[in-house]
């Protein structure tokens, strides 16, 4: 099956055996470049590809185990309403059997950020979501939103609250973070594949044009920032909020299996039509 974009030669060299958010330190990777001699790009190893050439949708539950993620004014904890609605998302995707979906988690237990970009590239994803229930420091945020990988900064105070947000998930879980880099960070971004980026937001919009009809939008369009779990470097990949839990009534929303499965088949929709439109775009004429 065809790659969403090959990856470069140096960026296999750096990618190899390694989640983007943890590569190696700077000298070790400029020893290794020098190290290592040229080689044929070829597409990322693809492990435990379904026959039929069928579509890989990575589904991330945000948060678990110890981190519990945002929690409502009446108790209820991100960890639990996101997983449920994951659910909910592979139960309708599994009517299209040109698509498979699998979960970094199926329980509750904590995965670190690093980890989960990293499953989705031991499954040779074609497509990665993380999928959450804002939280905020104002009980009236509503709405759901939807986000891409940024290099260039948040595209709006509330994306930059976020992502800030979401990436402190690994210290909550105890995992020690790597200290900021400047070059390093410069490397990652580096590593961002234009066209990657350009799915992940082509893909933000499908998700939000359906979820628009049943559920209010806090952002009309995808918004960017530089969320850890977004980077990688080949596979589209957005994060979506769809509420705040913080929120009184939107908390009350998420704890019921209509809006649940309402939410979840209106981003299985979203997914089933980017991939349309991908295939639409990259047929080859006859």
């Amino acid at each position: 099956m065809k790659k969403f974009s090959p990856l470069t030669t140096r960026r296999q060299l750096l990618l190899s055996g390694a989640a983007v958010a943890l590569l190696p330190s700077v000298r070790a990777l400029a020893k290794s470049e020098q190290a290592a001699p040229p080689v044929a790009s070829r597409p990322a190893e693809k492990s435990s590809r379904p026959a039929g050439g069928k579509k890989i949708v990575m589904l991330d539950p945000g948060h678990g185990g110890v981190d519990s993620g945002a929690v409502g004014q009446e108790g209820s904890e991100e960890k639990h309403i996101v997983l449920e609605i994951a659910h909910n998302v592979r139960q309708q995707l599994s009517q299209h059997h040109h698509i498979e979906v699998r979960l970094t988690r199926d329980s509750d237990h904590f995965i670190p950020l690093a980890e989960r970009v990293e499953i989705a590239h031991q499954h040779g994803a074609d497509l990665f979501m993380s999928i959450h229930a804002d939280g905020f420091t104002s009980p009236t945020a509503n709405g759901a939103s939807v986000f891409a990988l940024s290099n260039r900064g948040a595209s709006s105070a509330m994306a930059r609250y976020l992502s800030e947000k979401e990436n402190a998930a690994d210290k909550v879980g105890g995992v020690k973070v790597q200290s900021d880099n400047p070059y390093l960070q410069q490397v990652l971004f580096d590593l961002v594949q234009t066209d990657t980026i350009k799915n992940s937001l082509t893909l933000g919009s499908h998700i939000l044009k359906q979820i628009r009809p049943v559920h209010h939008l806090h952002s009309q369009h995808t918004e960017q920032a530089a969320f850890a779990v977004l980077k990688s470097p080949s596979i589209p990949s957005v994060l979506v909020e769809t509420s705040f839990i913080t929120n009184p009534a939107e908390e009350r929303l998420l704890g019921t299996t209509a809006f649940r499965q309402k939410i979840a088949s209106a981003i299985a929709d979203g997914i089933v039509s980017f991939f349309a439109e991908f295939d639409r775009r990259n047929q080859r004429p006859g």
